[in-house]
């Protein structure tokens, strides 16, 4: 089930509080606990907190610490993205986000606000924040000083840019569109997006769009002399009272803010006088400018009168403050109760969201990202923690990946090899390692040495094995290793980082053994590619599987991708698409196919299929128009190993996809090979996804 909603814009200002505060109050009158989260807020003073979150925590009385809302502010983004952080930022926005998402029955998420350094990529970023979040989007854009050409165009570019990443765009709204338009926003809207998009347009709301007296004040760094109990009060117009009383009288409109020097006395109390009186429109307020006040007599007369608007003093000249006052947009603040309740109301009026309340609880997010996988499978093995063996415990890559996985409390650990060996690669690269968190065995000298070579010799002696050769086995620490996880003492081993792929899954074909109904071990890799996570297999296992083979690989394949989270939609590759191939090797993948539907019709499977047409939906729309495969492919089994292992390497190393895997499937407890080139990185994935198969996947 879907738990969020992601509200985004193509600029400041455009209202999309409007929109927030107004879901806000939609979705607590039908869920029990609703949650709020802005990924990246604007820097802010010390100990001042985002206005956005403040309004929104404080109105709606959500119990959620503050500094839980938020993932970064804008200057921690941009020092990441310029250090080469990009990923570390959309990591910790899945952490926090997910947090969330386990105790609360919905989260609203709101984009940023388009403003200061940095604005020019921040609409990307909030796509690529979408799209590992997996939940849907609004989109606002703001009609304010747009033509119709230009609205329109903002909007299809929004929508594009979302579509382009498989984001669904639920609704669109035009805000602050002018009352006579609105309609025609909604037709025009319609016009460019699809049926399933909801459409709204919200109209200009002066009251809105006005800045409050305490905006102004704080614009202008003003000294407040009267009326501190008015600074809500909204300046609807403005105009500066230089000419002579009774001609500025005359310009004066309703709830005018008048801007006058200091020493004007009888421009300010003129204006006063025309506040109460019923001939004359009422102001917002008086800006005293050039640091002048009036003197102590006016000072007390004004003080003795009974309706006093805010009178604000300013130190900036009349001309630079005219300007300061022009250029205030407004916003909503936490004590804003009036304008609160009015942007509410308007949001009940014009948008009408309960219709789409049940499209975003159903919601199911297109694919899942490489930083979602990722995520999902810390969480997975964290809630589990399963017992890992490293063969290879003197690798330096080992070790390192080791501290990492004993510092993120993934797995608990045992290292093979000498003691005193182990010891001196540490002090070679420096590496601190907690030596009371993990488990080192020397397999001679360990006290089960003797009951697992018993063991082996019981096992295979009916293969001519006698007890000193089972002895030299389990002096090996890949032999030794399997017969841990045999004899229930570990849970999984990975192993390969300076053995071949056959002396790490010897010993497993020996003992462990494939599970029933499985007649070939075979294996996968994950391939985190830019925005999305596919299944490619299999490339590291079986040189050139009977197209029986082939069909339990791909069922295993799927049955994989399943239990990690990804929705099978399985190409059976080959040279050729559909019925027009001919040949020895592509009437082997026919057959392969014809195999899984039958076993299985309830996998989505196509095939023969070409590389292009799986997973490009253009290309497979034209070669297999009715496919529900084509295109949109996520489990690729490649036809030989010579296929698939350079495919994979190709992908890998031509688009920088990082491969997780390779992960073995069909034996009875999960033993998995690493490469002999393999990377930090690699071995910590792979300790990862054993742990998950662990668990009993």
């Amino acid at each position: 089930m879907n738990k969020g909603i992601y509200i985004a814009t193509l600029e400041s200002h455009s209202g999309k509080s409007m929109i927030s505060l107004g879901l806000m109050r939609t979705l607590l009158g039908k869920m029990m606990k609703v949650g709020y989260f802005r990924p990246i807020i604007n820097d802010t003073l010390e100990d001042e907190k985002d206005n956005h979150i403040d309004t929104v925590l404080s109105y709606f009385n959500l119990n959620i610490p503050y500094e839980d809302t938020y993932a970064f502010t804008r200057s921690e983004v941009i020092h990441k993205r310029n250090e080469g952080k990009s990923g570390e930022i959309i990591d910790t926005i899945i952490s926090k986000y997910k947090k969330l998402e386990e105790e609360f029955d919905f989260i609203l998420v709101e984009g940023s606000d388009f403003s200061g350094e940095g604005s020019v990529f921040e609409f990307d970023v909030n796509t690529v924040i979408a799209k590992n979040l997996g939940i849907p989007v609004i989109i606002v854009v703001s009609g304010q000083s747009k033509t119709w050409e230009e609205l329109l165009g903002s909007q299809q570019m929004a929508f594009q840019a979302f579509k382009n990443k498989e984001v669904q765009v639920i609704a669109m709204v035009s805000n602050k569109i002018q009352e006579l338009n609105l309609e025609s926003a909604k037709k025009n809207m319609r016009g460019i997006l699809p049926e399933d998009v909801g459409v709204f347009a919200i109209p200009l709301i002066d009251t809105l769009n006005n800045p409050t007296l305490k905006e102004i004040v704080n614009a202008l760094d003003g000294k407040v002399l009267f009326g501190h109990d008015f600074l809500d009060n909204q300046s609807g117009n403005f105009g500066v009272g230089a000419m002579q009383l009774r001609n500025y009288l005359t310009t004066l409109k309703n709830e005018s803010l008048v801007i006058t020097p200091g020493d004007r006395a009888d421009i300010i109390l003129g204006a006063l006088q025309a506040n109460i009186s019923s001939n004359y429109p009422r102001i917002s307020g008086i800006i005293l400018t050039g640091g002048l006040t009036p003197e102590e007599s006016i000072l007390k007369l004004i003080e003795g009168l009974s309706d006093i608007v805010p009178i604000i003093s300013v130190q900036d000249g009349t001309f630079n403050v005219t300007n300061k006052v022009g250029a205030i947009k407004s916003n909503i603040y936490a004590d804003s109760i009036q304008k609160i309740q009015t942007t509410i109301s308007t949001f009940e009026r014009y948008v009408s969201f309960d219709s789409l309340v049940e499209r975003l609880i159903d919601y199911k997010p297109h694919g899942i990202t490489p930083r979602m996988f990722q995520y999902g499978l810390v969480q997975r093995a964290r809630k589990s923690k399963k017992r890992i063996v490293l063969p290879e415990g003197t690798d330096e890559r080992i070790l390192t990946a080791a501290k990492r996985l004993i510092d993120m409390n993934l797995v608990e650990l045992t290292l093979l090899g000498d003691v005193d060996v182990i010891k001196k690669t540490l002090a070679k690269i420096q590496l601190d390692l907690d030596f009371s968190k993990v488990n080192i065995i020397d397999p001679v000298k360990s006290p089960y040495f003797h009951e697992y070579a018993e063991t082996f010799y019981e096992l295979r002696k009916h293969k001519g094995v006698n007890m000193d050769m089972a002895k030299d086995r389990m002096s090996d620490v890949s032999y030794f290793g399997t017969m841990m996880i045999y004899k229930g003492h570990a849970d999984g081993m990975v192993s390969g980082a300076a053995h071949t792929t056959q002396h790490t899954i010897l010993p497993a074909l020996q003992f462990i053994k494939t599970k029933p109904n499985v007649s070939v071990v075979s294996s996968v890799f994950f391939m985190c590619l830019e925005d999305r996570v596919s299944v490619f297999g299999d490339c590291a296992i079986n040189p050139n599987p009977t197209a029986e083979e082939l069909a339990e690989i791909t069922i295993s394949s799927a049955e994989s991708a399943a239990a990690f989270g990804i929705e099978p939609k399985i190409a059976m590759l080959s040279y050729s698409s559909g019925t027009s191939g001919k040949g020895e090797d592509v009437d082997r993948v026919r057959e392969a196919t014809e195999l899984v539907k039958q076993r299985r019709p309830d996998l989505k499977v196509e095939g023969p299929i070409q590389y292009d047409a799986a997973v490009d939906i253009s290309v497979g729309k034209s070669k297999l128009p009715d496919s529900e495969v084509a295109g949109q492919a996520n489990v690729l089994i490649f036809p030989d190993l010579n296929t698939g292992n350079n495919t994979y390497k190709a992908v890998q190393r031509e688009t920088g996809a990082l491969a997780i895997g390779p992960m073995l499937q069909g034996l009875n407890k999960p033993v998995n090979d690493l490469s002999r080139g393999c990377t930090v990185a690699d071995i910590y994935n792979t300790v990862i996804l054993t742990a998950i198969q662990a668990q009993g996947i």
